[in-house]
């Protein structure tokens, strides 16, 4: 008696059956198109849904600004610094006093930007913020929302705008401690 061994393949040519169901290649790409369309269903209706934008509000320029070139007290160590896309001058000496910190924010008069600065927490809550100052201006302090305690770390972000459109040419973040009262 002689025993005969098939394959699965020959099997399933035969239409037998051993077990799992097999997908011929049409099946399959059936099978794939229809996950492939009800996947770009749910993208668009998702992006549709999602689409819609918020009018921009540009930020107020600074009520407090002044023309010219402050001449800050030397304890508070004013300095000018490059930014590489634009320049301003700020205090390094952060020290809040009657929830006011003095920044002598400066916008060089050759500069191209509009600038303002925000304080920051370390947790990036802001703690108060400038208007928009332009070139050949500068803001001497900033209001806090929250007084930040002496020795707390906070960070002075500076961030500047191309004139007219707004449109960001970077920022600039320096970190230092609070110092108790100013001098």
């Amino acid at each position: 008696m002689a025993m005969e061994q098939t394959t699965n393949s020959e099997q399933e040519n035969s239409g037998q059956r051993t077990g799992g169901r097999t997908l011929s290649g049409w099946r399959l790409f059936a099978l794939a198109a229809a996950v492939c369309a009800v996947s770009l269903g749910a993208m668009f209706f998702a992006l549709g849904r999602t689409g819609e934008t918020a009018d921009f509000v540009p930020p107020p320029f600074e009520a407090d600004a002044e023309t010219g070139t402050p001449e800050p007290p030397e304890d508070l160590d004013w300095q000018e610094l490059d930014a590489e896309a634009f320049r301003f001058s700020v205090c390094g000496v952060f020290a809040p006093e009657n929830g006011r910190a003095d920044v002598w924010l400066t916008d060089p008069a050759e500069s191209e930007a509009w600038l303002k600065l925000r304080v920051l927490d370390t947790e990036g809550t802001i703690l108060g913020e400038t208007g928009l100052i332009r070139p050949g201006e500068y803001v001497r302090s900033v209001a806090l929302d929250t007084m930040p305690e002496e020795g707390e770390a906070v960070i002075m972000l500076v961030m500047a705008y191309e004139p007219e459109t707004y449109h960001s040419l970077g920022s600039a973040s320096l970190n230092t401690t609070v110092k108790g009262e100013a001098p």
